[in-house]
This record gives C-alpha cells, structure tokens and sequence, in this order.
C-alpha cells in the first residue's frame, strides 16, 4: 500500500525523522538532562525531582546494579512497581547499565509472575513492597538471587519503617540505600547503540503463555522522534505538563509518558493510584496539564467523578486516548468538559507502541485510529497474504522502525507473526477510507480487551482446565459499560456438583481480577467444527 495517507496530514506535521538524533536511551537522557537540568521532570505526591536530580539518582542506582550486584549488559531485570518515583531511577539505572528491563505488572498473581521470570531468565527483581508476598510465592521455583526494595515512600519521607515486606524473602536490598549509598562516578557505562534491547515487554498469546516483545534502543528511540514529528505542533518542548495515570509498566505510558515527553523536557505528574478518582481530581485541581493520556475507561471514570467538571482546562492541549477503542460517547462528553476531544491511537506492545494517531478535531474530524506516523507503513492483507483492494478489510499489517525485533526465545511465534516481506502482523481487522483514515472494524483472534489490557481466551481456559470438575471450557468476550469488555465462561461439567463460586476461587489464586471470568454459564457441550474445532462466535450469539 503507498503511503497515501501523507497527503492528508496535518499541514504542520513532519513526514520524515532523524534516527540518528541519539545513538541510545542514555543518549537520550544525557542531552535531555543538558537541556533541562533544573527543570522539575517528576512529581508524584508532594515530592519533585528536577532533570539533574533523575540523571544523578539514577546513574547512582546504575552503580548500584553493576557493582554490587553485578549485572552486565543484557541481563534481565524485572521491574515490578507501580507509578512512582523509584520506578523512573530504577527504569534509568537498568538502561544506563546496559541491561534489559522486564517490565511487570504489580497485580499479577505468582502464576503469572512465576511464568514472566521464568521465560524472560530474570535473576534479579525490583519490588514494591505492598506486592513483595507475590514475589515470596514463587521465588523459590526462579532463578532470581537478586531483590530490590521499593518501599512506598520512598523519595516522599525519609527513615520510614515499611511493615509490608513479605518475610520470605529473607535479606533484601533497599532500593533508598541504594540511590543513597553508592555513588555513580563508579559507574562504567557500557557501549550501547540502538541494537542493543532495551525492554522486554509481556504481552498475551493464543497459546494462553505471554511472549516477551524484543524492544531495542532504536525501536523506543524511533517511535519517540515519530511521536514528536507527527504531533510537533501540538508539543511545547520545556512547557509542558502531562499527568500519567495509565500503568508506565503498560506500553503505551511507558513509550509516550515517561519516555517521549520526558524527552521533551516536560513536568510529570505521576498518579500512583488511579482508582481514588477522588484524590485524582484534586491532584488535577492543584496541577493544570496540558497533556493527559489514558483509556476509554479512565476518561469516563473521571467524567463521573465529582468535581472533575470544576477543573480548570484553560492549559489542557492534547488528550490522547489508546489501549482500547475510544468511544464516541465518551469523547464528546470530554470535549464538552475540557474543550478537546480525545486523540485516539493505535498501537501495540509490539510496535513500541504507536502506529498511528488520530489528530484531526473540529469540522475536519474524522472517527477511526488515524493515519500512520511517520516512516510507518500499514497494508492490509488477506488471509493469503495478499493486499486487499482499496475499500475493503483485511489484517493490519505494520512495518517501520518501532517494530519489535521478534519475541524472546520463541522463534515460531515470531515467525508467525510476520509476513514475508517483513511487516507485523497485529490480528486487527482494520479498513482504510478514501482519506487515508484506518479504521479497526474487528479483532482476527479471540482477544478480550478489559480496560485497555489484553486478555486472551486460551490463558484463562487452560487455568479451567485445572480444575476438578471441568471437561472443558470456553472464554469469549461480552460487552461492559465500565470496562469495555469482561471475559465470559462457558464450562461443560464432569462432576455435577461443581459450582460458580468454586471457578471463581480456583481462577482468583491464578489470574489477576481484570482477567477472572464476570459471568459462568454451564452448558451441555460446547459448539465446535465438524474437526472438532470451537466456534466462539457460535458462543457470542447466546448473549
């Protein structure tokens, strides 16, 4: 497919960009920090940190790493934190010694965790206190030898006493004597270009196990100049305020928040609990953004928040939705509310993430994900393989240089996820108009999307399956007002006695709430194929 899309851009975007701009991540951060020493880059509670004082924290927990505990380049390290402070000097220390971060999601239980260690071949983990009993449920069946302490105030309050860490983990390492404690002169920084992988980040897979997306340098570096290329005009480098409520260990606030814009020299106010909607608008109240980014589910939870109405927008510029699909509904409140409707995009873990972005408002707007950025191409192709005609869907197809590099240690998934000729298959459904607008207009696979997370079908059956009492299972998405979707099961008994509750109790010591079944239906037998495959849409039409 040409790049017809380009002739439709916003007059003020740029087409191209300059890859060579910086060799690394801590290239990246050196030339920031030059730029904008002084300036506050984070805040979160009533503490900030300026550009010099993350550079200077972070170099010192590099230190902490590679000398101490003697990480190398290209170790994996896990880092299991909500937004905070530490989860940015830990996310800079991990890059600056050259190795690779394992991006991991606070809420998951030891099964999860146990399977996200194992495969990326993690030995050292940086840990939320309030989540360290996860991490004592399985450390024993990993190879981790290494644990780093974060505890919730740290940053915030000096010489506070956390009671949260889970005994089991013995002697641990404390992330505030960390930062403290070593001093980064000794730090030797280790020659990195933009092969070098930066992120290991887990996204779901049919077979019901995570895969791990190859992230380098120059796939974060890349989609972070695409960003600000095609968005140029509505970023005010050094000025700018963006509130990250979004998860950083999720793809999308970790590329565009606290990457991109910390590259633009901006003031990030990071929310550690977006679910106290209350104390999130009073933090608003207190910190006029101009930039706000989140999922369909976050910007409605707020526009039913009390007080959220009372927030002066006068500064907010952009507000940029993924994750999930923005619903139109919620986008015309949000712009009745601040003034702008919500920029929706689209992306992925494996695309680091943005492949395109919709910035159209007013009389030109246009619904859908946009237009591809810059140096992106999109083809739509069959299940051959081939290009579809114009006006017609097909499988959204993705080359550029955001593109992951393949998925860890797993050689026939990345196989199957490419085509021939190089471009990544997303299993999105997509159509394109004649302005060069792509639309999704369905998921290829089986994918339930709660809240901008993935959710496959196969995990949560194959944790049924475990469970006595189960001939066989099977999951599928239904609509939900608050989270967009919620995952439906479909259980065919072999002991008759089996009940609801049980499932849940079972799927609860497993699976992490987003991705516990919302409602259990019994059935006879489950619909499959004359081969004896299961016909989930046949599932969908008894809701």
């Amino acid at each position: 497919m040409q790049r017809t899309w380009l002739k439709n851009y916003p007059q003020q975007s740029g087409t191209s960009i300059d890859l060579n701009r910086y060799h690394s991540l801590p290239d990246l951060l050196e030339q920031t920090t030059e730029r904008y020493s002084d300036n506050t880059a984070y805040i979160n509670h009533t503490k900030s940190l300026s550009f010099n004082e993350i550079s200077a924290l972070s170099e010192n927990f590099a230190s902490f790493l590679q000398q101490k505990i003697n990480i190398k380049k290209g170790d994996r390290v896990a880092l299991m934190c909500p937004n905070t402070l530490p989860f940015v000097i830990s996310m800079w220390g991990i890059i600056r010694c050259g190795a690779v971060q394992v991006s991991v999601n606070p809420m998951y239980s030891p099964y999860e965790l146990k399977h996200q260690l194992t495969d990326a071949e993690v030995n050292t983990v940086i840990v939320f206190a309030p989540v360290s009993a996860t991490l004592a449920e399985v450390i024993e069946q990993t190879k981790v030898s290494n644990v780093v302490l974060i505890e919730p105030l740290d940053l915030i309050k000096d010489n506070v006493i956390n009671s949260d860490v889970d005994a089991r983990l013995g002697n641990v390492h404390l992330f505030k004597d960390a930062i403290t404690k070593h001093d980064g002169i000794n730090l030797e920084p280790p020659k990195l270009n933009q092969q070098d992988i930066a992120f290991l980040q887990y996204t779901g897979g049919t077979t019901g196990l995570s895969k791990g997306a190859i992230l380098t340098h120059g796939n974060l570096i890349a989609n972070i100049l695409q960003f600000e290329s095609y968005a140029n005009y509505l970023i005010v480098k050094g000025e700018e305020t963006v509130i990250t409520a979004i998860p950083m260990y999720h793809i999308f606030a970790l590329s565009v928040n606290t990457l991109a814009y910390f590259s633009f020299g901006a003031k990030n106010i990071l929310i550690t609990d977006p679910r106290n909607m209350s104390a999130f608008v009073e933090t608003w109240k207190n910190s006029p953004a101009t930039v706000f980014t989140g999922v369909n589910t976050l910007f409605n939870g707020l526009l039913h928040t009390p007080g959220f109405s009372e927030i002066d927008f006068s500064n907010l510029r952009l507000s940029v939705g993924g994750g999930a699909p923005v619903h139109d509904a919620v986008s015309l409140k949000w712009k009745e509310t601040t003034g702008h409707r919500i920029k929706e995009g689209y992306g992925l873990s494996e695309t680091s993430p943005i492949v395109s972005l919709n910035l159209e408002s007013g009389d030109n707007y246009i619904s859908g994900i946009g237009l591809p950025i810059p140096e992106t191409d999109v083809s739509l192709r069959n299940d051959q393989g081939l290009e579809v005609p114009q006006g017609e869907s097909g499988e959204l197809c993705v080359k550029g240089p955001q593109v992951m590099q393949g998925y860890w240690k797993n050689s026939e998934a990345t196989k199957n996820a490419m085509t021939d000729d190089g471009y990544f298959k997303t299993g999105d459904i997509a159509e394109v108009d004649q302005s060069g607008y792509f639309h999704i207009v369905d998921r290829k696979k089986d994918m339930i999307l709660v809240s901008g997370f993935n959710v496959f079908p196969n995990e949560i059956e194959a944790v049924v399956a475990e469970i006595p009492g189960v001939l066989e299972s099977a999951c599928i998405g239904i609509d939900d007002t608050k989270s967009g979707e919620v995952p439906a099961l479909f259980v065919v008994k072999s002991d008759s006695s089996l009940t609801q509750e049980q499932i849940i109790e079972f799927c609860q010591k497993r699976l992490t709430a987003y991705k516990l079944p919302k409602r259990i239906t019994f059935l006879e037998q489950l619909p499959k194929s004359s081969v004896g495959k299961l016909l989930r849409r046949k599932l969908r039409d008894k809701n």
